[in-house]
C-alpha cells in the first residue's frame, strides 16, 4: 500500500491548512496511506466497559468530522477513533481562513465552528461501515439552535446502534454559548436528558452505549469539582479532558498566535494534563477519563495515563509528524509500561495523580 501521506507531508504544509486536510481525507478514502499490520504489544490491550481496544491511543474528534474514514484511521494503528463533531443540521461553520498552523510551537489554532454535513449524512456513512474496531461519535449543537439539549438528544437518536460510545461536546470555544453548558445545573439537565435518550433508544440493545462529556481545559478548581459531582450524580460514564484552549497565547512564538479560536497541540499539554489529574482526584478515580491535548510521543501518552487517563487521544501532532507517529507512540508507550514493571498499561492509570479524594 503506497504511503502517500508520509511522502506528501512537506507538500501538504505548503497548502492552506483546510485544503491540505481535505486532500488528506481524500487520500485516505482512496487507500493512499500505510496500514499498521504489526500486532500491538499485549501490555497495551485495554478494556473499558465492554469495549476492547488493542491499544489506548485514539484519534480525537475534529479530524473526521463527517465519518468519512474511520476504518482507514483504525488501520493506521489507532485503538479507537472518534468522529465528529456532528450537529443535527448541516452547517458551514465560520468564514475561512479558520485553521492556522503555528509550526514554531507545534500547535494549531482553529475557529471552525462545527462545520459538518449533519447527522443524516454521518449516520449513513457509519451504517455502511464494513470494518471493525471502536468508533465513537462526538455530538454538538447547531450554532442557531433554540434548544441545544434537544440537539444532543437528536444526536443520540440518529447515532444509536452505529457507534460504540457517544461524546457530549460542551467545550468547543467556537460556538457562542456552548461552554455555558458546562455549568452545574445546565450540565445536569443536559446529561440527564442525554442519558435518558440513550436508555430509551437502547432499551432492546444488547449493550449500553457509554456516554462521555468533553470539557474545556480552561476550568478552575471549583468548576472541576462541580463537573465531577454532576457527572457522578447523573451517572455519565466518563469524561474527556479536554478541548482546545482560549488561553496560553503569551508563551507562543509563531506570528499567528493571536488568531481567534481554540489552541491545540504541544503548548496545551501541561494545562490539560493538570486538569485531567484534578478531575481524577475530584472523582476519586471513579470517572473513567480520556486524556487529550498535546500528545505527541509515547512519553506524553504515558504522562496522561499516569495522571488518570484510561485512554488518550491525539490529532494535532499528526499534522507535524505524519501517520508513522501512531506506531512510534505505541512502541514507546509499551517500553515505558514494561520498564516500570507493569503487566498492563491499565495498571499505570492514575499513578502520578496523587491521592484520590474518597479513596
Amino acid at each position: 500500500m503506497p504511503d502517500f501521506l508520509r511522502a506528501a507531508l512537506p507538500l501538504l504544509h505548503l497548502l492552506e491548512p483546510e485544503t491540505a486536510h481535505r486532500l488528506t481525507v481524500g487520500a485516505l478514502s482512496l487507500g493512499l496511506a500505510p496500514r499498521d499490520r504489526a500486532a500491538d504489544d499485549a501490555c497495551l490491550a485495554t478494556r473499558l466497559f465492554d469495549m476492547y481496544l488493542p491499544n489506548p491511543i485514539g484519534l480525537a474528534a475534529g479530524f473526521d468530522k463527517d465519518a468519512e474514514v474511520p476504518d482507514r484511521m483504525l488501520a493506521l494503528g489507532f485503538g479507537f477513533v472518534e468522529v465528529g463533531s456532528v450537529t443535527p443540521r448541516p452547517q458551514s461553520g465560520n468564514p475561512r481562513p479558520r485553521i492556522f498552523r503555528l509550526a514554531r510551537d507545534r500547535a494549531v489554532i482553529n475557529r471552525l465552528g462545527f462545520n459538518n454535513h449533519g447527522l443524516v449524512a454521518a449516520a449513513e456513512r457509519l451504517r455502511r461501515r464494513t470494518g471493525t474496531g471502536v468508533v465513537g461519535a462526538n455530538l454538538g449543537a447547531n450554532r442557531d439552535s433554540e434548544d441545544p439539549v434537544a440537539d444532543y438528544v437528536s444526536g443520540i437518536a440518529a447515532m444509536h446502534g452505529l457507534v460504540d460510545y457517544f461524546t457530549v461536546n460542551v467545550s468547543s470555544p467556537n460556538t457562542p454559548g456552548l461552554r455555558d453548558l458546562q455549568a452545574g445545573d445546565r450540565l445536569r439537565r443536559l446529561l440527564t436528558a442525554v442519558l435518558a435518550a440513550r436508555d430509551r433508544h437502547g432499551r432492546n440493545a444488547p449493550r449500553v452505549t457509554p456516554v462521555f462529556v468533553k470539557i474545556a481545559p480552561d476550568v478552575g478548581e471549583a468548576e472541576i469539582a462541580e463537573i465531577s459531582e454532576v457527572a457522578l450524580d447523573v451517572g455519565v460514564d466518563g469524561a474527556i479532558v479536554g478541548n482546545t484552549t482560549v488561553g496560553l497565547r503569551d508563551g507562543l512564538h509563531d506570528s499567528r498566535r493571536d488568531e481567534q479560536g481554540g489552541l491545540s497541540g504541544a503548548p496545551l499539554f501541561d494545562l490539560s494534563t493538570d486538569v485531567l489529574a484534578k478531575l481524577y482526584r475530584a472523582s476519586a478515580g471513579r470517572l473513567p477519563l480520556i486524556g487529550v491535548g498535546g500528545v505527541d510521543s509515547g512519553a506524553a501518552a504515558y504522562r496522561k495515563i499516569r495522571a488518570g487517563a484510561t485512554l488518550v487521544q491525539l490529532y494535532t501532532a499528526l499534522i507535524y509528524q505524519g501517520p508513522g507517529l501512531v506506531r512510534r507512540i505505541k512502541r514507546e508507550l509499551a517500553a515505558r509500561v514494561r520498564a516500570d514493571g507493569y503487566a498492563s498499561v491499565t495498571d499505570a492509570v492514575g499513578a502520578d495523580a496523587g491521592p484520590a479524594r474518597g479513596r
